[in-house]
């Protein structure tokens, strides 16, 4: 039964991971009596990134992140391993279309917070004491053209070294724990 054969003697069999829907993640924001803090990942493939995407995320107070149903990791037991069981306190929705969930958030009253390098603005000259959602896109392109035009702002991490561009849950974790930062202010 054991894929990696490092099984130890032990094997779980546990159910598939069970994702919400946007309006619970909504609602938990409501029940915490908190501006809603969403992370959409538009694209990440690399279940890796996912999974510390999603570590990253619940111990920065997001109240639930969305994932596409296609082209896109989805939770597995890498993920469950890389999140170091994170998963099982983070509301994930997993949506048929990103940028029709984009524009249900807006009128929501949320803020889509787009990260991009084409941009002037620096992550950490953003304000983000708003009820808001980061986009994260891809490993590879970034956020999708679509996705880019349907948000309200783009900020951009700056890139000093001769790598122009970070592990996307890297950028992710930058602008999330930004959004921290700025709420405790």
């Amino acid at each position: 039964m054991s894929k990696t054969h490092n099984h130890q003697g032990v094997i779980a069999i546990v159910p598939p991971f069970e994702y919400v829907e946007v309006e619970d993640i909504l609602e938990y924001a409501k029940i915490k009596k908190e501006d809603p803090f969403i992370v959409i990942l538009d694209g990440i493939e690399d279940v890796h990134n996912l999974g510390s995407i999603i570590r990253t995320a619940e111990t920065a107070g997001v109240h639930g992140i969305i994932i596409p149903k296609r082209r896109a990791a989805s939770v597995n037991a890498t993920v469950v391993k890389t999140s170091a069981g994170a998963v099982e306190y983070m509301k994930i929705a997993r949506v048929n279309n990103i940028n029709e969930t984009i524009k249900y958030l807006k009128n929501e009253g949320i803020w889509i917070c787009g990260t991009d390098m084409q941009t002037n603005t620096i992550y950490s000259n953003q304000d983000y004491k708003m009820p808001i959602a980061i986009v994260i896109g891809s490993e590879g392109s970034g956020m999708s053209r679509l996705t880019k035009e349907n948000c309200d702002f783009i900020v951009k991490i700056p890139m000093k070294g001769n790598i122009n561009s970070l592990n996307a849950s890297v950028s992710a974790g930058i602008v999330m724990y930004e959004v921290v930062k700025n709420r405790q202010n």
